[in-house]
């Protein structure tokens, strides 16, 4: 699948999946003849997994890590399952400030609906 359809799932912008590829973080599996890049339903799965940390507040080189760790759990897997457990831990602690921050502007509603 080309560009233009991955970003129209993944509701990213073909700005961002660029970005993404040049930073090895995310790269199609492959390139037409015309250069243009292809996408498979893999790398669109990864492409999610790295949409959803981003509201999370993980920089990039963070998300490479999780992305790396993944894809190592067969080649070492004492690593990859010890990175992933760290991130599951930073992502709790992020949604739970994400949580806090929401009951804010869900009491800041409340009070401008009251005026």
């Amino acid at each position: 699948m080309k560009i233009g359809e991955v970003a129209e799932r993944t509701e990213l912008s073909i700005r961002s999946l660029r970005h993404y590829d040049e930073l090895g973080l995310a790269s199609p599996s492959a390139h037409s003849p015309g250069g243009f890049r292809l996408y498979t339903e893999a790398d669109v799965e990864r492409i999610l997994l790295i949409r959803r940390m981003k509201p999370l507040g993980f920089p990039l080189e963070r998300m490479r890590d999780f992305c790396a760790a993944l894809d190592a759990r067969e080649s070492d897997p004492e690593a990859a399952t010890a990175t992933i457990a760290e991130i599951r831990g930073e992502t709790a602690e992020r949604l739970a400030r994400l949580r806090k921050h929401l009951a804010y502007a869900e009491e800041f509603l409340e009070i401008v609906e009251g005026l």
